[in-house]
């Protein structure tokens, strides 16, 4: 069974006062949009995981423990943790966990929570 991880920013420690980010994002319709990613992954016929980390080691640690508890196809990571400017160190810190804690899976990006199965699509094998 081909198996996703989407990685995000736990929405409760989003700060949205950031002028980068949409006016009236909240942490409720971020973690709507999640669901909303995880059945659609679902429906696909694949298995989805979640693993939304704090932006601090805590964070770093367990999303290195999700990839050493389970082999990827595909890790999508969100748009919240790379399009604030300022999220960029955070971003390149993912990138870098996934890069070696997952070296086989692919590596895709969504433009929103909603769109996760469609971004794992786009870099996993047809059929």
């Amino acid at each position: 069974m081909t198996r996703i991880l989407f990685v995000g920013q736990k929405p409760e420690t989003v700060d949205f006062s950031d002028p980068s980010l949409p006016p009236g994002f909240n942490a409720e319709k971020i973690n709507a949009g999640i669901a909303l990613g995880v059945a659609k992954i679902e429906e696909r016929g694949w298995q989805g995981d979640t693993c939304m980390i704090t932006p601090d080691a805590a964070g770093f640690t367990a999303l290195k423990r999700a990839l050493s508890d389970a082999t990827y196809d595909c890790v999508v990571i969100g748009g919240g943790l790379r399009l604030p400017p300022k999220a960029l160190p955070l971003f390149e810190t993912v990138v870098n966990i996934i890069h070696k804690a997952a070296p086989n899976a692919a590596i895709a990006f969504n433009t929103r929570p909603e769109d996760t199965a469609e971004a794992a699509a786009r870099q996993l094998p047809m059929g």
